[in-house]
This record gives C-alpha cells, structure tokens and sequence, in this order.
C-alpha cells in the first residue's frame, strides 16, 4: 500500500504513464460532448471527477440515443424489461402490435435490422396498420434504403395525410430531399409547419431555402427555431438539441 501511495505522488511517474494520457483524453472527449449538448450538471461532474465520472456519463448518456436515430425517436421506454416482456407476448401470443412494439423499442436503440425484421413480422400479420407501415418506411430511411421507404410513407399519407401528428410527413420530407426531390421536400415540410412547429421541420427547410438562395426565409425559419426553443419544455428541449445546434449553425453561415 504505501509503494502504491508513493507511484501514486510521483508526478513524473503519472505523465509517463500512457494510461494517464488515454484517460485524459477520454475525459476531454465526454466532457466536449456534454458541453455540446449543454448536459450543464455533468459538465460539473466531468471537471471534477475522473476517468470513472467520464465512463458513467458515455454509458448512460452519450449512449443512450445511438447517431443514426438521435432526434427521431418514438415514445416509450426502450429497456431490457420492456423487451423481455414483448417478447414473451410474442411466444404466447403472437400478435401483430406486439411485433411492431417491440420493432419501436429496436429503432429507438438504433438496431435498425432487428427493427426491420419486427416491422416485416409484424405487417405479414396485418398489412394494413398505418403506425407500422410508417415506423417501417422511417426505418428504411435510416438505412438510406430510400425508395422502399418512399413506398411505405406514401401509402400511409396517401389514407391519413397527417398521421402521426406530422411525424410521418416529415419523414417523407426526408426521403424526398435524399433522393433529390427537393421541390416536393418543400412542399412537405410546408405542410408540416401548417399544423405544428417541429425544429425538425423547420431547420430542414431553412437549410433547404439556403440552398436555393432563399436567404431571408432560411434565416426567418432558423431564428424562429431558436427562439421557439426557449419556451418549450425541458422533454422537449433535450429532444431538439441536435436542430437547435443545426439552427444555430446555420444563422453562422448565412
């Protein structure tokens, strides 16, 4: 114990220790994330914590909303429990909306192909259920499988053209202008914005108005975005951080 205590007090000892160096920059790295979406409380904790405060937070809040999905996911919780008991449904009873539960559970944890095969399980036993043909197409364009997803959206919103409080239009949105449709993407993100205020909605059609020169009109969406953001609620607040980046962002560059 005490040779560990005087390895620990040697300075020189600690700096030319690579583990010391990966630790830092480890730190570093969790604590510019936290910073970038404004997680203020673990910004304290990171300062004066360790490499053990640096490892909590990558589990518990930089994984948990994987890239591919952030700012797209469906409501509910997506835990071990919630999975263990779907799938027990599922074995019992086998049911279409249990498949498509569960499917939503994998997408918001980013497992897109084991979402996808939930989703197929799900529509081989109703065809017919808008939320799952919607949540499929959606999981499609994560895949950047855009024209199977184009199918799905269109059909959805072709019976109920505002599904899903504007959520799958959006989606549709997205399809449009990935494939290069960005006229008909406009148009959807118009539509969207007739009803409700979604940053999503809005940062993707001011970064599309700056595309084609539109200038005023981008940056009218874009401060609207930010100022709309502060008198929303914390839920809703956590959920937007990646468009009010993108918002702010983008009023930098225009």
């Amino acid at each position: 114990m005490g040779s560990l205590l005087s390895n620990l007090l040697n300075w020189e000892s600690v700096f030319s220790n690579p583990i010391f160096w990966l630790s830092t920059a480890f730190q570093l790295w969790m604590l510019i994330d936290a910073i970038r979406q404004k997680e203020w409380i673990w910004v304290l904790f990171l300062v004066i914590g360790w490499s053990f405060t640096a490892l909590f937070y990558y589990f518990t809040v930089y994984r948990s909303s994987p890239s591919s999905t952030r700012g797209f996911e469906f409501p509910g919780a997506a835990n071990r429990r919630q999975i263990k008991s779907l799938k027990a449904q599922i074995h019992h009873l086998d049911k279409a909306h249990h498949h498509s539960q569960l499917g939503d559970v994998y997408y918001k944890q980013g497992k897109l192909s084991q979402a996808e095969a939930c989703y197929r399980a799900s529509l081989e036993r109703d065809a017919t259920d808008l939320d799952t043909l919607s949540h499929f197409g959606q999981c499609l364009l994560r895949q950047n499988r855009l024209a199977d997803a184009k199918v799905y959206l269109e059909k959805v919103l072709a019976e109920d053209p505002r599904h899903d409080f504007g959520f799958t239009q959006m989606a549709l949105a997205e399809t449009r202008q990935a494939l290069g449709e960005t006229t008909a993407a406009i148009t959807d993100w118009r539509n969207v914005l007739q009803n409700n205020s979604y940053a999503r909605a809005r940062v993707q059609l001011a970064e599309l108005l700056t595309a084609k020169g539109d200038v005023a009109e981008a940056r009218q969406q874009a401060q609207e975005t930010i100022e709309d953001d502060v008198h929303a609620p914390a839920f809703q607040r956590s959920r937007d951080k990646v468009w009010m980046s993108r918002a702010r962002s983008l009023l930098a560059r225009i």
